[in-house]
């Protein structure tokens, strides 16, 4: 593929399943923005600029790929960065029904396409709230984010 994509999430926290989605969209886009939802909804465990934070780090060496943090619509953040793709990821077939409505959504309403990747089946089963439930119970997370974001995850709940 040629040009850029976003892909955009919350990643609260960032888990292996997100780097996984990320460098695959970046073997498939020459510049892939991570975009960092700053959503008022939902209660984050790590503000935007700590997610950027641990995102950039996380990141760092991997050729085209920029994190950025935004709040709105995507489509207008496609239209502010000249952006007419956005990727996504699918786990499952709740994904599927959720990202094939907002992609109907931001083409209509931005002329943005959608491209949908689906996981790793080893990663699949991985989700932010999942290992925030994890961390709170002082289970295991090697097998769901980095040691820089475990120890992130660490720290945070013992505060």
């Amino acid at each position: 593929m040629s040009g850029a994509a976003i892909y955009p999430g919350s990643f609260d926290p960032p888990t292996f399943g997100h780097l996984d989605l990320i460098a695959r969209a970046a073997g498939l886009f020459p510049r892939l923005v991570v975009a960092v939802v700053g959503n008022p909804s939902k209660r984050a465990l790590f503000s935007v600029e700590e997610r950027v934070d641990l995102l950039t780090a996380e990141l760092d060496g991997v050729a085209g790929v920029e994190v950025t943090a935004f709040d709105g619509l995507l489509v207008d953040l496609c239209a502010q960065l000249g952006i007419p793709t956005v990727v996504k990821g699918l786990r499952d077939g709740g994904d599927l029904d959720v990202e094939l409505r907002m992609a109907r959504t931001n083409r209509e309403i931005g002329d943005v396409e959608t491209v949908l990747l689906a996981s790793d089946p080893a990663r699949s089963h991985l989700a932010s709230s999942f290992v925030r439930e994890i961390a709170r119970f002082g289970g295991r997370l090697d097998h769901a984010v980095p040691p820089r974001v475990e120890a992130a995850l660490r720290e945070r709940l013992r505060a």
